[in-house]
């Protein structure tokens, strides 16, 4: 048996990323997360759907993470399955303020931002353009 190094992109892991990355924006699309409105709608506990798309999602991945290593004994492309422990600092508390204050002022996220695109808003690139500003900012600080 093979073992594939987890850092390498091979054709199969490729089209499982495509494949993958095209469900997750279907079902962005399909549980309207697309659109600003529906979601602002959701944050002012007005529109219930999206708490049960979040919710199945959340529960799901639980699922996933904590599931597929035990019932697995390697990821089906190859490596290994890896765990990282979670820390929360300073750093983390205001991103995560920052990214909330954003989400709630524009009702977008960045999966569901790119999703949008291809749909053809194109006035979802303001929203975009602020999160790779937001990007920047975090990397350029993150070097000091």
């Amino acid at each position: 048996m093979t073992v594939l190094n987890p850092h390498t992109l091979s054709l199969p892991k490729a089209l499982v990323t495509l494949l993958t990355g095209a469900l997750f924006g279907f079902g962005l699309s399909l549980a309207t997360m697309i659109e600003p409105e529906v979601v602002l709608g959701f944050l002012r506990f007005e529109d219930w759907g999206l708490m049960l798309v979040m919710g199945g999602a959340a529960g799901l991945a639980m699922l996933a993470y904590k599931g597929f290593p035990l019932w697995f004994s390697r990821p089906l492309l190859g490596g290994q399955f890896l765990t990282q422990a979670a820390s929360w600092n300073r750093q983390t508390v205001i991103g995560s303020a920052i990214f909330g204050v954003g989400w709630g002022l524009s009702g977008v996220c960045p999966g569901p931002a790119i999703a949008a695109l291809g749909t053809g808003n194109t006035d979802i690139l303001w929203a975009l353009g602020g999160i790779v500003l937001g990007a920047l900012a975090q990397g350029l600080a993150a070097r000091e």
